[in-house]
């Protein structure tokens, strides 16, 4: 096999704690690897590496072995070295570019004009436009003849199954068929190397299983090298060549992918289960409530809450809402955290000994309600980017903690309840949110939302980029500041193992509407064999 790139003694720190350590590798023309490791082991640094952005490492060298034409300076693959330039007809020459060295600023452009990442959360579209616009936007980003343009663009939707979809509004598209928009518009880059970040892991597991398959098939179409990170172990045996697990920014083993899944899995059990807890008083009471909406892209009037949804949740409680897309749980949630209102029905959520009615605005309702109700949505953000995360977790709250030794004890309780260990607490203080990996930045968001010391807390697909053992550490953390400080969590999620583990009742919606609920166990056996098959972990 021809190598594509070489990775060779690549370290990297941020403010002294090492992120990788002496990481050594080859990817070939056309392979396919795949990347695993528990949140912070380096996953995504070392593809933005990889793929030339962020800041250089700090030792180490990437090197990639490539052709270039000598004439217009067109860079493609090793294999073409000899042959005609695909651009101009001239011939390719062999070559060897160390990406992060200084003297190649110019050649490392050449590069990643060759190579495309896929982030995990961040579809990055042009959300007014067209389908097609989209993919037109990235043609037009390359140069692509004008008057060829629609048919490759037409071409690259057939690609990725998205003809049918092909004239619609991109910010009206589900969260699978985004994913997919954003894989065509970067196969139009014709890339030799697509470094694909967690790409699937806020969908759910039947659409993630569409997407991998999507992407395995367009690198083998393609001849296009992959570099792939997931929390779904299935996939990286199923779709990739090789595979590499990352512990603490090292290599621990690399090879036969069933064979790496095998060795990150024997940590991934659990030490007994969870104590049960006696519940306290109702906290949330709803009765009939019903959302509906005028949609003109959607044909008219939408029931996304269909009336009759009845239910109360309790104290300390862990209450699971499911469903399958399109159900409700989403409006369904919204309207527990008052970010939308009710169309009909009863709402009200207990503030010290009064219920608060949720369908009336104002501060003396709705809005008062609304500060003691912590939401994580799946599309989370920190806040600023440019400051640590000392600073993001106080100013979220908007006080500074006079002492600062105050504010960093704070920090790191609530850290510790978000999943942490305490000296990984302790050691992320001082880092940006860009120096973290998602799984880290994941937490630290949950983190946000419970230094407020809010009442109840909506959990959005709160296990979506998460992998095996970071879901366990979640499950921990919830049930201790559940046992410590009385919370009470709102589950919305797909994933069925999540809500079994830690859900003590939970409602299963269709339609707008609850058909089931109860003690999870029983709700769980409600599902049908479609159901239970997009909502089963893959």
């Amino acid at each position: 096999m021809v190598p594509l790139l070489t990775v060779e003694d690549l370290s990297m720190k941020f403010d002294g704690n090492v992120v990788l350590n002496n990481i050594n590798f080859q990817l070939a023309e056309g392979e396919i690897l795949g990347i695993i490791g528990r949140s912070g082991a380096g996953k995504t640094v070392l593809m933005h590496l990889i793929r030339g952005v962020d800041t250089p490492p700090t030792t180490g060298r990437i090197i990639y072995h490539i052709s270039t034409c000598s004439t217009c300076g067109y860079v493609d693959l090793r294999s073409k070295e000899g042959s005609a330039c695909a651009k101009c007809g001239g011939k390719m020459v062999a070559e060897d570019v160390d990406l992060w060295a200084d003297e190649n600023e110019q050649k490392k452009r050449s590069v990643m004009v060759r190579t495309a990442i896929m982030f995990q959360r961040t579809f990055a579209l042009y959300g007014d436009d067209r389908v097609i616009e989209n993919v037109l936007h990235a043609l037009a980003d390359i140069g692509y003849p004008g008057e060829k343009a629609v048919n490759r663009a037409a071409d690259l939707l057939d690609e990725v199954r998205l003809s049918h979809r092909m004239m619609h509004i991109a910010r009206d598209l589900s969260g699978g068929e985004k994913q997919r928009v954003v894989l065509a518009r970067q196969l139009a880059k014709n890339p030799f190397l697509l470094c694909a970040d967690e790409p699937t892991g806020t969908l759910d597991p039947r659409i993630a299983s569409i997407v991998h398959d999507m992407l395995h098939n367009s690198a083998i179409n393609n001849n296009m090298a992959m570099i792939v990170s997931s929390h779904f172990p299935e996939v990286i045996v199923d779709t990739c060549n090789r595979a590499m697990l990352l512990e603490e920014g090292e290599i621990k083993v690399i090879g036969e992918p069933a064979h790496v899944i095998d060795t990150f899995m024997e940590n991934a059990h659990e030490d007994g289960g969870y104590r049960a807890t006696e519940l306290g008083e109702q906290v949330l009471r709803a009765r009939d409530v019903s959302k509906r909406y005028i949609s003109v892209d959607r044909g008219g009037m939408i029931r996304a809450v269909d009336g009759g949804v009845s239910f109360g949740v309790s104290e300390r409680e862990i209450f699971g809402i499911i469903g399958t897309s399109g159900a409700g749980k989403t409006t369904l949630s919204k309207m527990i955290a008052g970010i939308i209102e009710p169309t009909g029905g009863e709402m009200a959520i207990r503030i010290g000994d009064e219920y608060v009615d949720m369908t009336k605005p104002g501060i003396h309702q709705r809005g008062r309600a609304k500060k003691y109700i912590g939401l994580l949505h799946q599309e989370y953000d920190l806040y600023p980017p440019h400051r640590n995360i000392l600073d993001n977790l106080t100013d979220s709250i908007g006080l500074e903690f006079p002492p600062k030794e105050l504010a960093m004890r704070k920090a790191i309780i609530t850290l510790k309840m978000a999943g942490f260990t305490e000296e990984k607490a302790k050691g992320i203080l001082n880092r940006r949110p860009d120096q973290l990996s998602e799984g880290e930045k994941h937490r630290v968001a949950l983190a946000q939302v419970l230094i407020k010391e809010p009442r109840i807390v909506i959990l959005d697909e709160p296990t979506g980029t998460m992998d095996p053992i970071t879901k366990i550490d979640v499950k921990h953390s919830i049930v201790t500041a559940r046992e410590e400080t009385d919370e009470t969590f709102i589950v919305v999620s797909h994933d069925m193992d999540f809500v079994r583990d830690i859900c003590d009742r939970c409602i299963l919606m269709r339609g707008g509407k609850i058909v089931k609920i109860g003690p999870t166990a029983e709700v769980l056996q409600e599902l049908s064999d479609k159901e239970r098959q997009i909502m089963t972990t893959v």
